[in-house]
């Protein structure tokens, strides 16, 4: 017989991080720790700035969501939650003119999951509001470890049908792509431990962190040419594309693959792309789309990730 352990709750937040401040908002700000977060929240989260000012006050984390400009405010807050912070909140969204807003508390009131829950429901598809609270767990003697419930969250594909009260042909053939590919690609234990899901769209393209702000990977699924297109974006930066240029036998060595560079001077972005036809209308081969396209996204980030 296995002898199994007793998973304990650790009931008392602050015998972990005993102040908020200078505790609790500076260990979640570390990057594998706010991944926790954005692996709960289904976001890919890059902190700008901790303790950022709004006016004479402070938000706690000032973020963005990798590979968009979509901008990210995170209010923390050790006890239950209270009307002060609700309405901080609100303060801090508006002068930060934040798309995503996300309280993490140690316990939700009925009263505030309903107010959260109203602002998701009265609010256009730009704006999302998350409640979240926290949670600690240790086995026997092991050090504690953290878990982010999901309380409260925007509905995307209602928000997302709202655009359009009859999204068109195209359209949903996109949104039903991207929902293929993730629930496929996160069976891939390799694939998992290099991204994170994203929120499915109507939109032709997804969006997925290397672990620079200055690029990330971006899938695109271009209907009418019955192609897809795995690509490093870097959106401004061109000295970052000649750098990765000058590596260029490297990385094409190290990745397996060849790469279509294109600098394009005229514009501020640069692609670094990779091209293969498919046949989306047939879903039989989605599979092997999906397998094509997380071969290549593990390899493009290993192998980029090196000159970044």
């Amino acid at each position: 017989m296995v002898n199994l352990s007793r998973l304990e709750e650790i009931k008392d937040l602050r015998t972990v991080w005993p102040h908020e401040a200078m505790d609790f908002t500076p260990w979640l700000s570390q990057d594998d720790n706010i991944g926790i977060l954005a692996e709960a929240v289904g976001l890919d989260i890059t902190v700008d700035e901790t303790e950022s000012a709004v006016g004479n006050f402070n938000v706690d984390i000032f973020a963005s969501e990798t590979g968009t400009d979509r901008k990210i405010i995170i209010e923390n807050q050790l006890e239950e939650t209270n009307h002060d912070h609700l309405g901080k909140l609100i303060t801090y969204a508006s002068g930060k003119s934040a798309d995503v807003i996300i309280w993490v508390v140690k316990h939700a009131r009925e009263e505030h999951k309903a107010a959260i829950e109203w602002l998701n429901n009265h609010t256009d598809e730009n704006i999302g509001f998350f409640l979240c609270e926290i949670k600690l767990y240790r086995i026997g003697t092991s050090e504690p470890a953290v878990k982010f419930e999901v309380i409260e969250k925007p509905n995307d594909w209602t928000k997302e049908v709202k655009k359009s009260e009859a999204p068109n042909e195209i359209q949903q053939q996109r949104y039903d792509y991207w929902v293929a590919f993730q629930d496929y690609a996160f069976r891939n234990a390799e694939f998992v431990k290099n991204f994170k899901r994203r929120k499915p769209s109507m939109d032709h393209w997804m969006n997925f962190s290397v672990g620079s702000s200055a690029c990330y990977i971006t899938v695109s699924q271009i209907q009418k040419r019955n192609e897809l297109d795995v690509e490093l974006y870097i959106s401004q930066d061109k000295d970052l594309f000649c750098h990765l240029f000058q590596n260029k036998e490297k990385i094409e060595s190290e990745a397996g693959l060849t790469f279509d560079w294109r600098e394009l001077p005229e514009r501020k972005a640069s692609r670094i792309i990779i091209e293969k036809n498919v046949a989306f209308s047939d879903k039989n081969q989605w599979s092997a789309q999906f397998d094509w396209l997380i071969d290549v996204m593990i390899k493009m980030k290993k192998a980029f990730k090196k000159f970044l």
